[in-house]
């Protein structure tokens, strides 16, 4: 006989999705290009930007949030569309890892539809702990050390 699984609580479901970890808007991506510089990986390129202070607020620490592309020259609607759900599982299991106060957007290459899961995932992984090193990086530029 089993015992049954504990349900988990609100907070850690919200933890476990990307609910409200996600970029929506057009003017959010826009901004965040604008603000950032490309990067490269090896199966996919991403950007990475500081929130706007409209967005994260004066006082609160900014909740990361993360946008994913794919377009047309990606494939048909069913390719860009697996490509988009691969890649947010992997950011789900690793959502913790999203650099604070930043807009993360990450851009496929066509490998990604074939490549393994493992892969993906670790190439992600990779991905985020780079944006963290860097987010810390363009923080300690803007908000420099108070004199003692």
């Amino acid at each position: 006989m089993t015992t049954p699984s504990p349900k988990p609580d609100r907070h850690e479901a919200q933890r476990l999705s990307l609910t409200g970890s996600r970029l929506s808007k057009h003017a959010d991506y826009q901004r965040a290009y604008a603000a950032s510089r490309k990067r490269q990986s090896a199966s996919m390129s991403w950007f990475l930007a500081p929130q706007s202070p409209a967005y994260s607020g004066a006082e609160l620490p900014a909740n990361p949030r993360v946008g994913l592309t794919a377009g047309k020259v990606m494939g048909k609607a069913h390719e860009r569309n697996r490509i988009k759900r691969r890649m947010r599982e992997a950011l789900r299991r690793h959502v913790e890892l999203l650099p604070s106060g930043c807009d993360l957007i990450l851009h496929p290459r066509r490998t990604v539809l074939t490549m393994e899961f493992t892969k993906l995932e670790a190439e992600i992984v990779r991905i985020l702990q780079q944006a963290s090193v860097e987010a810390a990086r363009m923080k300690s530029v803007i908000l420099p050390a108070s004199p003692k």
